[in-house]
């Protein structure tokens, strides 16, 4: 039978935490009901440096049912690198990503477990529809998504972070050591056999947002500048329009020096190629500074995240290049591949 666990990234996350334990649980016992995973299934929140109550309520959950994991790391790393920590450290045969809010639709995870058994190794969560989003949200994630396409970065229009992956799929996703994370961005680079479930995005059930419009702007800087070297290309297409728009606007100057008399005496010459240098260079500045930016970063090779505490217990040690976990409480039990494909041939005879 298939081992199934639900990981979800927390940030201060108090308000909607034990709503989201009730619903999750109630969903694993229906799933074990009906056949489509093992008893021993799990939650596994990770705490991203919550600053309220956050993971105190993770550990009374672990201390009242043990099927409730948790991750608590060192400070707050950002939502991808938590949830890569969650995917990166977790056991189970299949591994389902979501947000801790409730507005991932639970009933869309059955059906995600359908398509596995059917032999997807990837299967991706993509809203049907935005009504529950404001105007502005929805533009600009439509323009956003545009945007991504226009640079070439293959990412699936609305779709965030809710999917299932495989065993085989997260072992590969281990070898990814890149520190400026765009998983929405990289697991589609993986391949495999995928899929894709449509639900309907819900309200959030409790709290706020915690991703404002400053972190919308740097995540798409992210996806863009991790997997398109375009806007190099663009910055060169930019520079020569703007090189023919100066040398017109000279030209324009010029002819009202020589054939009128409504020029001012040095005005064009310390104007024009003032306005033009200096757009130009920091035009380019911007870009290539982002680019050494990225560069910078991933040659520090710093730890993606840092493991403070968890609350789950292992059998072997688990690598994780990109993090780093306590050494207390981190075995596993056998090989990944081995248990994945026992896990996917079981289930092909319960099917």
């Amino acid at each position: 039978m298939v081992r199934l666990n639900l990981v979800i990234p927390c940030f201060n996350e108090e308000e909607v935490l034990p709503e989201t334990t009730r619903r999750l649980l109630a969903l694993l016992e229906e799933l074990v009901v009906d056949g489509m995973i093992d008893s021993s299934s799990s939650i596994t929140y990770v705490d991203d440096g919550s600053l309220d109550r956050t993971w105190v309520l993770i550990e009374g959950f672990h201390t009242t049912d043990p099927r409730v994991h948790g991750i608590k790391l060192s400070r707050n790393h950002g939502h991808q690198n938590a949830l890569l920590a969650g995917l990166l450290s977790v056991e189970g045969d299949v591994l389902i990503s979501l947000d801790a809010d409730l507005q991932d639709d639970l009933a869309a995870i059955p059906r995600m477990m359908a398509e596995f058994r059917n032999g997807a190794e990837i299967v991706f969560g993509v809203r049907d529809r935005r009504d529950t989003d404001s105007f502005f949200k929805r533009f600009s994630a439509r323009s956003y998504y545009r945007l991504l396409r226009r640079f070439g970065v293959n990412v699936l229009q609305d779709h965030a972070d809710f999917r299932l992956m495989s065993r085989r799929a997260i072992e590969e996703l281990r070898g990814f050591g890149e520190v400026n994370l765009f998983l929405r961005g990289i697991v589609p680079l993986l391949g495999f056999h995928t899929a894709i479930v449509k639900y309907d995005r819900q309200a959030r059930f409790a709290g706020k947002s915690k991703y404002p419009l400053i972190k919308m702007i740097m995540l798409a800087s992210d996806g863009v500048t991790s997997f398109s070297t375009k806007p190099l290309q663009w910055s060169t297409y930019v520079g020569g329009v703007l090189s023919l728009a100066s040398l017109s606007f000279g030209l324009w100057a010029l002819s009202i020096r020589l054939l009128t008399d409504r020029s001012v005496p040095g005005w064009a010459s310390t104007v024009v190629p003032m306005y033009f240098l200096g757009g130009l260079q920091l035009l380019f500045l911007g870009v290539i500074g982002g680019y050494i930016a990225k560069i910078y970063a991933e040659t520090k090779q710093r730890p993606r995240f840092i493991v403070e505490k968890t609350l789950q217990r292992r059998t072997r040690p688990s690598a994780s290049p990109g993090g780093s976990l306590p050494d207390s409480g981190t075995m596993r039990s056998v090989s990944a591949e081995h248990d994945y494909e026992a896990a996917r041939q079981r289930s092909y005879e319960t099917s």
